[in-house]
């Protein structure tokens, strides 16, 4: 069995995901990368291999849905294939309505009270049902190799709901809404850490969660300037400013934690 630890992230094709699974390596662990958007695994295996200078030894990347019990079941077959374990499952996969410049168009500008069903309907599909059959199945792998760890990737909006304001641009004349679809199913989180934790308390398998505010990412002047009006930090997250709660979580220094939020808001 491979000594260093072995990290599987979900949703690591992202913004988050593809950060956090760079500072893994770099900081002398194994991880699995995988996620849905598969077209890009070939332009992140070269850019890992050759910007990074990082060894193809110590990484994978996978196709990965997590709605589906058979593609998760692969991909944690081809992870203990590799590297014969899992340490750390981060839950990190989402469906997110993005406030950046290459996101804001597609947000659905319905009020609530007009807000399509099925869309939300899509994101439990993900963000929910997606997360339990995957923590459900990798806990199984956990169980069965004596030990585990899991970090749940939560959001602010998991604790509190959003201010519109943020979203109002040009003074009401193009207003946008932070969609309830990702409210909804994010705010099942923190319980459901804490349910994980408290289940497997006595089994080796942690649980905790990070709930990140806004992450700097190609954000327009005015999105820029409501945040930071409504920020006590006065400014939004760099995505490098989660690395170390991640880490933390995923080492012993935190092995006596288990059913914890870790909250990284800005104030």
């Amino acid at each position: 069995m491979i000594e260093k630890k072995v990290i599987f992230i979900t949703g690591a094709f992202g913004l988050i995901g593809y950060s956090l699974s760079k500072f893994f390596l770099r900081n002398n662990y194994c991880v699995v990368l995988s996620d849905i958007e598969h077209k890009k695994i070939d332009f992140i295996n070269s850019d890992l291999i050759n910007k990074e200078k990082l060894n193809p030894d110590f990484f994978l990347l996978l196709k990965l849905d997590i709605t589906c019990k058979k593609s998760i079941n692969k991909a944690l077959e081809l992870s203990i294939k590799k590297f014969s374990k899992v340490d750390v499952l981060v839950n990190n996969a989402a469906i997110d309505a993005k406030f950046d410049k290459n996101g804001f168009e597609n947000i659905d500008n319905n009020s609530f009270e007009n807000y399509p069903i099925d869309l939300l309907e899509k994101s439990i599909k993900v963000n929910t049902v997606g997360m339990v059959l995957i923590t459900q199945l990798f806990c199984k792998q956990m169980l069965s190799q004596g030990f585990g760890n899991i970090i749940n990737v939560a959001s602010t909006y998991a604790l509190i709901s959003p201010n519109q304001n943020l979203y109002d641009y040009n003074n009401g004349k193009n207003i946008k809404y932070k969609p309830v679809d990702y409210i909804v199913s994010k705010s099942f989180i923190p319980n459901f850490t804490r349910y994980i934790a408290t289940f497997y308390a006595k089994k080796n398998i942690r649980c905790n969660a990070i709930a990140p505010h806004g992450i700097l990412n190609n954000h327009d002047e005015n999105f820029l300037k409501n945040f930071s009006e409504l920020s006590p930090i006065g400014r939004m997250c760099e995505v490098e400013e989660l690395h170390g709660a991640f880490k933390f979580l995923a080492d012993d220094e935190s092995k006596y934690m288990t059913g914890s939020i870790l909250v990284i808001d800005g104030g």
